[in-house]
């Protein structure tokens, strides 16, 4: 009877054959056995150091430093051999300037020794020596570099990415200066400019519109160019929410509890708000130690100082204020100011807003539009002006 392993075509090696496999198999598992446990103690120390370079390196700034490290290391030999026609020691500025812009204090310091080491050995060899004036020169740039380093590390940021923060908020404060765009009939302009040509100032806009109604509100803060212009950062990022979140009544009484509970000692805001109803042209204003804003009325052809009246923000907790209103007819205008646009050393402020006026009377003729950078040239020429100034106009054809 055939077996089962006949039936299936399977031929059963002898028994020879099967005990050699068997110890082929064994040899193979030894000697695998052994190259591996070989492969695993070089691979160990390599797999070790490996991760210590790169918990060493695993931060950018470490990186940088070793870069410069070998720059430093490579300007110093550089220097020691050839005859100084590419390579001197007052190279060295280069990798100190970048580890000012680049590395943490730290790191700049080591980096600083690095150099030194490299001015030393330049000496001790004496193909080039550095001079007394490149050695002061490197001293004074490390000094410099490290006052940088220690600026930026209490920011918290490394590289230029601190201004590149300062750019994106320049920017975001310049776009929210801009009034929104408005139901056909209606127009704006805004003008806002720093003291001292200055990218950051004390005066900002902040504005909202649904469409129906239009709020503005006009903020100088005090102080003025760069020392303001941190503090308008803040606040108009506060005011800008608070527009169009609470009621048009209650903007400067809100803004004054925000300036209360967050900053009581850092000085008084003036700021002047005004909500127009987009369909029939009626308007609130309100002032808060601010200039007051003026209202073109076309059927006479002039200017009107609007009676809007209230303290600055700030310094009293119960803010009270005396609002205005009246209406923009087709040809009307209001124009609201800071007081960087009026105020001249030794002059009353009356005399600067009644010049205002009359230099505003040629928008009329030249348009609002086009007129209002024009107003703020005429308006600065003739005097040094060391303050903050904005121009907002609203008007409707």
């Amino acid at each position: 009877m055939a077996t089962f392993g006949q039936v299936i075509g399977i031929r059963r090696a002898p028994g020879p054959v099967l005990a050699l496999r068997r110890n082929r198999y064994s040899a193979d598992i030894m000697v695998g056995g052994a190259t591996r446990r070989i492969s695993s103690v070089v691979r160990g120390p390599a797999d070790r150091a490996r991760s210590t370079l790169r918990r060493q390196f695993i931060t950018r700034n470490r990186r940088l430093a070793l870069v410069l490290a070998l720059a430093v290391i490579g300007i110093g030999v550089a220097a020691a051999e050839e005859t100084g026609t590419w390579f001197s020691p007052g190279v060295q500025i280069l990798p100190i300037l970048a580890g000012g812009l680049l590395l943490w204090p730290r790191a700049l310091r080591i980096l600083f020794g690095l150099v030194a080491a490299a001015l030393l050995y330049d000496w001790w060899v004496g193909k080039v020596a550095p001079g007394a004036g490149i050695v002061a020169t490197i001293v004074v740039t490390a000094l410099f570099a490290d006052v940088l380093a220690r600026t930026r590390k209490k920011l918290g940021l490394q590289g230029l990415r601190g201004d590149q923060m300062l750019i994106e908020l320049r920017d975001r404060i310049r776009a929210q200066g801009k009034i929104p765009a408005l139901p056909e009939g209606w127009h704006s302009v805004s003008v806002l400019k720093a003291a001292g040509g200055s990218s950051f100032g004390g005066d900002f806009l902040v504005s909202a519109s649904d469409g129906k109604k239009l709020e503005v509100a006009l903020v100088d803060v005090a102080g003025k160019g760069i020392d303001a212009g941190t503090r308008a950062l803040l606040l108009s990022g506060a005011f800008g929410g608070l527009l169009g979140s609470v009621p048009p009544a209650e903007f400067l009484s809100s803004a004054n509890a925000y300036l209360r509970r967050t900053s009581p000692a850092e000085g008084f805001v003036t700021a002047v708000h005004i909500a127009v109803d987009l369909a029939t042209g009626e308007y609130t204003v309100s002032s808060a130690g601010h200039p007051p804003a003026a209202h073109f009325e076309a059927g006479s052809g002039r200017w009107r100082l609007t009676t809007a009246r209230g303290i600055v923000l700030g310094v009293v907790p119960d803010l009270r204020s005396l609002p205005d209103q009246g209406a923009l007819r087709p040809g009307d205008a209001i124009m609201l100011y800071t007081d960087g646009l009026v105020e001249v050393p030794g002059e009353d402020i009356d005399t600067g807003i009644d010049r205002l006026l009359g230099e505003a009377d040629h928008l009329i003729a030249g348009g609002f539009g086009t007129g209002a950078r024009h107003l703020m040239t005429t308006m600065q020429a003739g005097h040094a002006t060391s303050d903050d100034c904005a121009l907002a106009l609203i008007w409707r054809s």
